[in-house]
């Protein structure tokens, strides 16, 4: 007995010999310390710091950028106060189009390129970031779901991230090009303008319709090419194709032909944003036919043209081609309503995003049909997402009452007014009724803040309760208060 006592105490060392070599070539000594850590914790340490970033830099540009405009380069005439100069910055660099000076008249060529670039290197870090960061939530999962999620969303696999800034920057310089190669020539030959006024008017529009800022060179916006097809339908492509999202459009270009293999995000995206798209459009056209102070006035062509725009404006585009301060109170309030619905994830448009309305519309539709779970094109959603819908939403109505009520308490303006301008500046949409130059400095400042934390704080947000999660050790006993 005691020989076989020996033995088992033979090959028990042996094994746990065996064991700690295997130990020590898996996990070697200076990777050691991670062996114990919290891999959440971890994981949130080195991908939370885009987002910081992100807020940091947004900070530093937009200071650096309100300077460059406050200088005597950048005026025609009087320099910009630092009012004038924060509020135009911000507006171009959240890719707002809010905007309290004529940009035409009161800026050099300096100052145009200034905001320019601002717009381009928002709409640029927006979309880089928004990816990113849908490649980090990739990385949390573990390794069975995480093969699962890159099958599901080819356009944001693991391993992708060096690449992701150089292909939206690709991205989008080729659509930019193509709108600019659509509307210079209309621009050149149809209007009282030299080929370089027209290529100068091409690129700023161009640029300034992809990242969605809705800023442009003149003080009446487009109204100028009110019914010109050729230049309105390039443009309002290009506000959807950036609103839409960058992972969305990638896969399109993958498998454009082949909608079943798309993943959920994108089938969301593009049915959502469709059904958005049309009734808008059948909307906006059918209340301000016979208004004489929009497109009551036009020939049916221009009428169709114009609706169309307007349509697909307020899902974050910020042209407007009419008089937006003249149309019937129920076209304000629908454009009200798709402004803070916004367009799609990951893109250049500001809203709550069609996703999250998709989500709290399944939701309700679920409740309706008596269905304890949620499902959508054979996917069944998780409680965390629907959670998710649920607090992004709830903020940002909050952000938006107490704003409306802060400036109603304290400006001369209308409600429906009032409200427009702060949903506009929430969903970082630009459209505006024309009161926004008429506000007070400090007026001005709060809306320039509201279009910081409109284009910020979904970032962040979205980032904090993507990397938040955390598991309850014990539940408490479950009960239903009235609803209803």
């Amino acid at each position: 007995m005691m020989r076989t006592l020996a033995q088992a105490t033979g090959r028990m060392s042996r094994l746990l010999s065996e064991l700690g070599s295997a130990r020590r070539a898996l996990f070697p000594r200076r990777h050691r310390h991670t062996f114990n850590s919290d891999p959440v914790q971890h994981r949130k340490n080195v991908w939370g710091k885009p987002a910081q970033a992100f807020v940091l830099i947004f900070f530093v540009v937009d200071l650096v950028g309100t300077g460059l405009l406050m200088t005597p380069a950048a005026s025609e005439q009087e320099n910009l106060t630092f009012v004038e100069a924060l509020f135009t910055a911000t507006s171009a660099l959240a890719v707002c189009g809010l905007a309290v000076i004529d940009i035409g008249d009161r800026l050099t060529p300096f100052g145009d390129v200034v905001v320019l670039v601002l717009i381009q290197a928002g709409g640029l870090g927006i979309m880089t970031l928004a990816s990113l960061m849908g490649v980090a939530i990739i990385h949390r999962f573990s390794l069975r779901m995480e093969l699962n999620v890159q099958a599901e969303n080819r356009a944001l696999a693991v391993g992708q991230v060096r690449g992701i800034a150089t292909r939206v920057l690709k991205v989008s310089l080729i659509i930019e090009g193509l709108i600019l190669a659509l509307i210079f020539p209309r621009m050149w030959l149809a209007y009282d303008m030299s080929w370089w006024e027209a290529l100068y008017s091409g690129v700023f529009h161009a640029v300034s319709a992809f990242n969605n800022a809705g800023l442009s060179l003149y003080g009446d916006s487009l109204t100028r090419f009110s019914g010109d097809a050729f230049i309105l339908f390039p443009v309002a492509a290009a506000v959807i194709l950036g609103g839409i999202g960058f992972p969305v459009l990638i896969e399109l270009r993958r498998s454009f032909r082949t909608p079943h293999a798309w993943s959920l995000h994108t089938k969301i995206t593009i049915a959502t944003s469709g059904a958005l798209f049309l009734v808008t459009i059948v909307l906006v056209i059918i209340m301000e036919w016979n208004n004489p102070l929009t497109l009551g006035r036009l020939d049916w062509w221009a009428r169709i043209t114009d609706g169309l725009f307007h349509g697909v404006m307020p899902r974050s585009g910020g042209f407007n081609v009419v008089d937006t301060g003249s149309m019937n109170d129920s076209t304000l309030l629908l454009t009200v309503m798709m402004m803070f619905a916004g367009n799609g994830s990951a893109g250049t448009s500001g809203g709550i995003k069609v996703a999250t309305l998709a989500v709290l519309f399944l939701v309700v539709w679920s409740e309706i049909r008596a269905h304890d779970r949620v499902h959508v094109f054979g996917r069944r959603l998780a409680p965390e997402v629907i959670r998710q819908a649920l607090s992004l939403t709830f903020l940002s109505m909050t952000v938006v009452a107490v704003s409306t009520v802060i400036l109603l308490h304290t400006t001369p303006f209308t409600f429906m007014e009032t409200l427009f301008e702060v949903v506009s500046a929430v969903g970082v949409v630009g459209l505006s009724t024309g009161i926004t130059p008429d506000m007070e400095p400090w007026s001005q400042l709060f809306l320039t803040f509201l279009m910081a934390a409109g284009r910020i704080g979904p970032v962040t947000f979205a980032t904090a309760i993507a990397f938040r999660e955390r598991k309850r050790r014990y539940d408490f006993a479950e009960a239903r208060p009235i609803i209803g």
